[in-house]
């Protein structure tokens, strides 16, 4: 299993954030993606010292409910916090208007700059989007364009591999999205709740070849440990649901979602 979306390193886990990897990959975690969501967190990153271990991939980003008025600086004080460190993605970045709605054009500049440095380096970005979906489009269709003005001068035109991350939306929120870009969905805990309301049906009108396995943790923990601080140890649950909701065997929607997974992490770029 690969648990794409953990902040594990966030939390004073029980025996520290090194104790909780190790429980992960003692549930059967064989890999575990880190994205970044501000200084502080890069911070935590580095003071693991991760470089060399083949379990841990690094998202680096400016989360959208952390950006400042400098946040050009704070995505450069980030980068230069990882440097020399291998990241296997741009994230977590996108939009958020559930805490505050006021910095709307702020947040889509900073989300479309570091979705065109994610091209630049030829890597996937890992998407927060809440409350903001239709803005969120806008952003990716201006990616678009911009990616086809670079084209005219010879420049590839591949957009980066695209992921909504914690997504909990419906089956017409898919179809919305794929009219824009072809992502992948990562879905985490809220798929086992019982008022997780059309996310079955929506993971239904994904597909398994387009799913990709999350915890948020430590957030978002899955029945039966929900309420709980969620950790990577509890991606087996998810698991499970899933495969119980597209009615196929536990094997084989780790298999594919393994696969899903490989195929979009499959390249890290040493941060210079």
């Amino acid at each position: 299993m690969v648990d794409t979306h953990t902040h594990l390193y966030m939390q004073d886990y029980d025996g520290g954030a090194e104790a909780a990897i190790k429980r992960a990959l003692d549930a059967g975690v064989g890999r575990l993606i880190f994205p970044c969501v501000d200084l502080p967190s890069a911070n935590a990153m580095k003071s693991l010292n991760l470089s060399g271990n083949s379990a841990i991939g690094i998202g680096l980003g400016i989360h959208p409910t952390e950006l400042g008025d400098d946040w050009r600086d704070h995505l450069s004080q980030v980068r230069e916090i990882l440097k020399g460190q291998e990241i296997v993605a741009i994230g977590e970045i996108g939009l958020d208007y559930h805490w505050d709605a006021s910095r709307k054009e702020e947040q889509k500049e900073a989300f479309l700059y570091q979705m065109q440095l994610a091209w630049e380096l030829g890597l996937p970005v890992i998407i927060h989007s809440r409350d903001a979906l239709d803005d969120t489009l806008e952003v990716i269709v201006k990616l678009k364009k911009w990616i086809e003005h670079k084209a005219e001068s010879g420049v590839t035109d591949d957009m980066p591999t695209l992921i909504f991350h914690s997504f909990t939306g419906s089956p017409d929120d898919v179809d919305k999205i794929r009219e824009v870009c072809d992502p992948y969905f990562g879905i985490n805990g809220v798929v086992t709740f019982k008022n997780s309301g059309a996310l079955p049906d929506a993971v239904r009108r994904i597909g398994i070849d387009r799913i990709l396995l999350e915890t948020d943790s430590p957030y978002l923990a899955p029945v039966p440990r929900r309420g709980r601080r969620n950790e990577s140890a509890y991606l087996p649950y998810i698991l499970n649901k899933i495969a119980e909701i597209l009615g196929m065997s536990v094997d084989e929607c780790e298999e594919i979602t393994d696969r899903n997974a490989s195929y979009v992490f499959r390249r890290g770029v040493i941060v210079e």
